[in-house]
C-alpha cells in the first residue's frame, strides 16, 4: 500500500474502473472534513455543555481534551492497521466508529458517558485522515495529485475554521447535542457511497502483505501512546490545575518523560518501529515536522481564542463569535487551489517561508486589538491568516515526502498529522498561560494608577458619577456605580493588553518557521503534492 502512495496506479485500478476518482476524492475529503471539524466544533459550545450537564466549564473542557488525546494516539498505529486490514476496510471501520460515537455523544446522559464516547470518536477519526491521503494518492496519477490534494486540503484546513461558527449557531439556536449529531447523516451517506464506489488496487493489497515484516511494534506503540497521551493531558490541564503545584500534573509529567526516554532507545533498535526516529532526525523531514508544529499552534490557538476574545470582551454571541472566522475560511478555500498550482512551479521552501511571514503579519495586526475595533477588523486579520496557511499546508507535504522511502510514506503522513495535533495543544497551552499571567500583570500595573489622591482618578470618578446620577441614580448609588465601572474598565483593559501579548507570541512562533523553511532542500517540482490536516 505504501508504495502506491508514491507510484499511484491509474485511476481505474483504484476505483475498479467504476467510479470517477473525483467522486472518491470528494467522499474521503467529506469524511475527513467531519473528523477535523470535531476538533473545534465543541469549543464554543462548552458553556452550553457545562450548563446542560450540571458541571463546571473546567470539567466540560475535557470534551475537547479527550478527543485530541485519542486522536493523536491512534495516528501512530494507523499505518499498520491500514496495511493489515486494507485501506478501504480500515477507513470504513474508522468512519463507522466515528459516526456511531457521534450519535452516542449526542445522546450522552452525563459527562462521563460523553467523555468515553469522545474517546471512541477520537480513535475513529484519527485513523481516517492519513488513510484518506493514501486513497487519494492511489486514485490519481502523479500529474493530477496536486489538484486532488488541494480539494482534500480545503476540507482539512477549512474545517477547524467552520467548527466554531457551526458549533456556535447550533448551540445558540438548537442544542449543543447537534454539534455531534450533525455527523451522523453525513457519516452514514459517506459510508454507503465509499463501500459501493471504492475499489482497492490489487497491487496495493499485495504490497501491503509484503510489508508486514516483523508485525506490529506493540511496545513502541504503548510508549508513544503514553508519551502523547500524557503530554496532551499536561498541556490541556496544566493551567487549570496549577501546573506543578498539582500532584496530578506532576504525575503525568513524570509518566510523559519516562515514556519519552524509554521510547528513544527502543524505537532506534527496531527494524520496523512505530515511529522511525531516524527519519524525524533528518534535516528535511525534521524541519517539516517542526514547521507543522508551529502551524498547528497558530491554527488551533487562534481558532480557540479569537472567539473567546470577542465573546468575553466584545459581547458577541456564540454564533457571531464563530462568524468572525468565516471570511478567513472562504479565503483559505480559494487559496488552496491557487497554491495547488503554485506548488508545481515554486520551491516549497519559498512558499512555506512566505506563508509563515503572512501568518506573522496577521498576528501582528491583531496586536492592535482595542475596545472600538469592529467585526471586519477581526475578520480581515483572519482573512490574512487564510492567505498564509495554505502557503504552508500544501507545499509542506511535497517537502516532507521528498526523499522518504515508499515503505515509510504512511508513517510520514501520520507523523505530520500528529505534529499538527500536538502543535495545536502546545499553542493553546502557551496562549492560555500568556493570557492568564499577563492579564494579572497588567491588572496589577493598572491598579497602581487607581488611588484616591490621583487627580486623573478623581476627575474620572466625578464624571462617571455625574453620568449615573444624570440617569436617575441617587448620588450615593451613582458613586458606587462609578467605582464599579472603573474597576470593570481596569479589568477589560488588562484583558486587551494580555491578548496583545498573546498575539505577539503567536507572531514570533510564525516567524520561527521561516528559518526552518529555508533549511529545506530544493526538490524536483511537478511530482505528487500531499495535504495533511
Amino acid at each position: 500500500m505504501s508504495s502506491a502512495v508514491i507510484r499511484a496506479e491509474p485511476s481505474a485500478s483504484a476505483s475498479g474502473g467504476v467510479a470517477n476518482p473525483w467522486m472518491i476524492a470528494m467522499l474521503v475529503a467529506l469524511a475527513s472534513f467531519m473528523e477535523v471539524l470535531d476538533t473545534t466544533i465543541a469549543n464554543v459550545a462548552l458553556p452550553y455543555i457545562a450548563g446542560g450537564m450540571g458541571v463546571s466549564q473546567d470539567e466540560a473542557s475535557w470534551v475537547v481534551t479527550t478527543y485530541l488525546v485519542s486522536n493523536a494516539i491512534i495516528l501512530t498505529a494507523s499505518s499498520f492497521l491500514a496495511r493489515t486490514l486494507g485501506r478501504k476496510t480500515f477507513f470504513l471501520i474508522c468512519l463507522g466508529a466515528f459516526t456511531v460515537s457521534s450519535l452516542l455523544c449526542g445522546f450522552a446522559p452525563n459527562l462521563t458517558t460523553l467523555l468515553l464516547c469522545r474517546i471512541l470518536q477520537g480513535f475513529g477519526g484519527g485513523g481516517m485522515v492519513p488513510v484518506a491521503q493514501s486513497i487519494l494518492a492511489d486514485s490519481f496519477s502523479p500529474a493530477k495529485r496536486g489538484q486532488a490534494f488541494a480539494v482534500f486540503g480545503v476540507a482539512v484546513v477549512v474545517a477547524p475554521v467552520i467548527g466554531p461558527t457551526l458549533g456556535g449557531w447550533l448551540s445558540d439556536n438548537i442544542s449543543w447535542h447537534w454539534c455531534f449529531l450533525i455527523n451522523v447523516p453525513v457519516g452514514v451517506i459517506a459510508m454507503a457511497l465509499i463501500a459501493v464506489l471504492l475499489r482497492e488496487s490489487p497491487t496495493a493489497r499485495v504490497q501491503a502483505r509484503q510489508q508486514q515484516g516483523d508485525g506490529f511494534d506493540v511496545v513502541g506503540f504503548v510508549l508513544v501512546a503514553t508519551f502523547l497521551g500524557a503530554l496532551e493531558v499536561v498541556l490541556d490541564r496544566g493551567l487549570e490545575d496549577d501546573w506543578f503545584g498539582s500532584p496530578f500534573i506532576v504525575t503525568f509529567t513524570i509518566i510523559c518523560i519516562l515514556a519519552f526516554v524509554l521510547m528513544i532507545p527502543w524505537e532506534l533498535s527496531r527494524r520496523q518501529p512505530i515511529i522511525d526516529l531516524h527519519m524525524v532526525a533528518t534535516r528535511q523531514f525534521g524541519a517539516c515536522f517542526l514547521v507543522m508544529l508551529s502551524t498547528g499552534a497558530i491554527l488551533l490557538a487562534t481558532t480557540q481564542f479569537l472567539p473567546q476574545l470577542v465573546q468575553q470582551d466584545f459581547g458577541y454571541t456564540a454564533t457571531w463569535a464563530g462568524l468572525v472566522l468565516s471570511p478567513g475560511g472562504v479565503v483559505t478555500m480559494m487559496m488552496m487551489f491557487v497554491v495547488g498550482r503554485l506548488a508545481a512551479k515554486v520551491q516549497p521552501k519559498y512558499l512555506i517561508a512566505a506563508g509563515a511571514v503572512v501568518c506573522a503579519l496577521s498576528m501582528y495586526a491583531m496586536t492592535n486589538v482595542y475596545a472600538d475595533i469592529g467585526f471586519w477588523f477581526l475578520a480581515r486579520s483572519r482573512m490574512l491568516l487564510g492567505v498564509g496557511l495554505p502557503l504552508i499546508f500544501v507545499p509542506i507535504m511535497a517537502a516532507s515526502y521528498n526523499g522518504i522511502q515508499p515503505s515509510k510514506t504512511d508513517q510520514a503522513s501520520a507523523l505530520i498529522n500528529a505534529a499538527r495535533n500536538t502543535g495545536g495543544s502546545i499553542g493553546v497551552s502557551i496562549v492560555s498561560n500568556v493570557l492568564t499571567h499577563r492579564e494579572q500583570f497588567h491588572q496589577s500595573r493598572l491598579i497602581e494608577q487607581v488611588f484616591p489622591s490621583n487627580p486623573q482618578y478623581q476627575d474620572t470618578l466625578q464624571q462617571v458619577t455625574s453620568f449615573f446620577a444624570g440617569h436617575g441614580s441617587s448620588l450615593a448609588q451613582a458613586h458606587d456605580q462609578a467605582i464599579q465601572w472603573i474597576g470593570q474598565q481596569v479589568q477589560t483593559q488588562a484583558s486587551y493588553l494580555a491578548y496583545m501579548d498573546a498575539f505577539w507570541v503567536l507572531m514570533l512562533i510564525s516567524l520561527a518557521a521561516v528559518p526552518l523553511a529555508m533549511m529545506l532542500r530544493t526538490i524536483k517540482l511537478g511530482g505528487a503534492v500531499h495535504v495533511g490536516h
